[in-house]
């Protein structure tokens, strides 16, 4: 009885250690100067914007993988660091021109300045000639009682349909109309595209404005202008698709309808209603695209490191970054055309990194519980291409995967008091997020621009549909100490000067102990999920909740 009275005695107080060391602040274990060669090495001009099936993208890729070895995480691919996924690259010919003929006469539009487009045919040539119908906001949502395609199939088969982005905005009758002021799936482009090409139309217009986007025309046009990817069909692969996917300017869209006779404005303000109906504008829309296609593949980076439980190391924390950015593409006012990515993703790949070297310096015994997977994906640039095909074949079964935690740009402006979980709220995820907040006395925003659905827009919402609870994590705006003159202004002007431009770079005034404070509370949120007794599900009323569930039914 002694003896066992003791050996309790001595469970207890290691238990009160060990979740005194998963708790502690681990901030003094990263390597600030580690971390600034890795993010000024990632975002140089050696890896030329880290383009998917570029040279530059292939040597970042390398560096990564290389990386993790020299740190200790061990390969998680049957041996190796990668997991090729096979793309299709499509690069539109810029003398494109899109030409739309009425009964008064044709207009012409040019690409880059009015429009861009790319297809999915995944061929070299694509020829268009279709009638245009306006669509509303191309939305068929049961849920919401809400169909934009009224009428019989024929009406949208063999067209192609001109459409606004973004949700129908909610009302006082219905406030939470389309989840309110924040963004659903079905306002993401995306969504816009899949649901056009179920219905067999030929191609999509989708109208641009900065209020709706969150950004400027000068976005849509270098992230369109250069290569686009996809995965590549296999031969067996049924999935509808697009002969051309475009987007064009306000201005154009206006100029367009006002050639049909009909008026933008009133058309957008009949599609804010559930009774709208689709309008077959008179006009004809004719595109022959003549593209350069090249098939390769790209890897995702993926690496693993070994949890203490002998049972729960075979469940899994994911840690993602994706690795890819823009490439080389239009040049800038001063020649520049390597598009960087410094903080789009070089900042994130160097905190997962500086994450995996914290968790690979503990003996194994003094690990957490469950394993850690660190992906860094491919080609989220076009459309989180790499984490979707991950969550189509993952390494570790779905069912022995416990969260994803997604970072997608880090804080390098200066430390701050709060950050926002994007898609925590949805999933018990949140238990492990406030923890760790509580004992950094850090205050969990929500998201403050939930219009521009950034939930959507990175690598954890490919595990989201897959029943994974995810979260990416945003830094805060609340410095502790006021900003200096230049992180001040990449701050503030961060959408209009810096996104997907050559403008995003690395500068020596960035602040490494911002970047560490935000990787180390993404340290402490993923070792509490992987001690936790519970793992996080999603809430029952969750729009995942149904993926969760099946993930264990398999």
């Amino acid at each position: 009885m002694k003896i066992m009275k003791r050996m309790t005695a001595f469970l207890l107080i290691l238990a009160f250690f060990s979740a005194f060391m998963f708790g502690q602040d681990r901030t003094a274990s990263f390597d600030g100067a580690k971390m600034r060669e890795r993010v000024k090495r990632l975002s140089s001009d050696e890896f030329e914007g880290r383009g998917p099936g570029t040279e530059g993208g292939k040597l970042a890729a390398q560096y990564i993988a290389d990386q993790l070895k020299s740190s200790g995480v061990k390969p998680a691919n049957k041996g190796s660091y990668f997991q090729n996924v096979k793309l299709v690259g499509v690069k539109a010919d810029p003398r494109t021109t899109l030409a739309v003929s009425s009964a008064n006469g044709n207009g012409e539009y040019k690409f880059g300045d009015d429009f861009v487009a790319t297809t999915s045919a995944q061929t070299s040539r694509v020829s268009v000639d279709a009638e245009l119908v306006f669509v509303g906001y191309g939305i068929d949502a049961p849920l919401y009682n809400w169909n934009d395609y009224k009428g019989p199939a024929a009406d949208y088969r063999g067209k192609v349909l001109i459409m606004m982005v973004n949700d129908p905005p909610a009302t006082e009758k219905e406030p939470n109309l389309f989840g309110g002021k924040a963004l659903t799936y079905y306002g993401r482009w995306t969504y816009k595209y899949e649901e056009a090409a179920r219905r067999g139309a030929v191609g999509v217009i989708l109208i641009h404005t900065t209020e709706s986007a969150g950004y400027g025309w000068n976005v849509v046009r270098t992230s369109n202008g250069n290569w686009r990817y996809e995965i590549a069909r296999t031969p067996d692969d049924k999935t509808p698709f697009l002969q051309f996917k475009s987007w064009v300017t306000d201005e154009t869209a206006t100029n367009i309808i006002k050639s049909g006779g009909l008026d933008l404005d009133k058309l957008r303000a009949a599609a804010n209603s559930r009774d709208f109906q689709p309008v077959k504008t008179g006009l004809k829309v004719k595109l022959n695209l003549n593209s350069e296609v090249k098939t390769f593949d790209s890897p995702n980076v993926v690496g693993t490191l070994e949890g203490s439980d002998k049972t729960l190391k075979n469940e899994y924390v994911v840690y993602s970054a994706h690795w890819d950015h823009l490439g080389i593409g239009e040049p800038n006012a001063s020649g520049d055309k390597i598009y960087n990515g410094a903080y789009d993703n070089a900042s994130g790949v160097t905190a997962i990194l500086g994450i995996a070297d914290v968790i690979a310096k503990m003996p194994v015994k003094e690990r957490p519980k469950r394993s850690f997977l660190f992906l860094f994906p491919t080609a989220e640039e076009q459309g989180l291409l790499g984490a979707e095909y991950y969550s189509n074949h993952p390494l570790v079964p779905l069912d022995k995967t416990v969260a994803n935690i997604n970072i997608d740009g880090v804080n390098f402006f200066g430390k701050v008091s709060d950050f926002m979980p994007l898609g925590a709220e949805r999933s018990s995820i949140m238990d492990a997020i406030e923890q760790a907040a509580a004992e950094r006395k850090m205050t969990i925003k929500s998201d403050t621009r939930p219009e521009q659905g950034f939930f959507f827009r990175s690598d954890h919402f490919p595990f989201a549909k897959a029943g994974v609870p995810s979260v990416s994590l945003q830094h805060g705006d609340t410095f502790i100490k006021p900003l200096g003159k230049e992180a001040e202004g990449f701050f503030r002007d961060y959408n209009a000067k810096y996104y997907h431009q050559v403008t995003d770079e690395y500068h020596d005034w960035w602040d490494m102990d911002a970047m560490i404070q935000e990787s180390e509370l993404a340290l402490a949120i993923g070792v509490k999920l992987a001690n936790t007794a519970e793992i996080p599900r999603y809430k029952d009323a969750d729009e995942f909740s149904a993926a969760d569930k099946a993930r264990f039914k398999k």
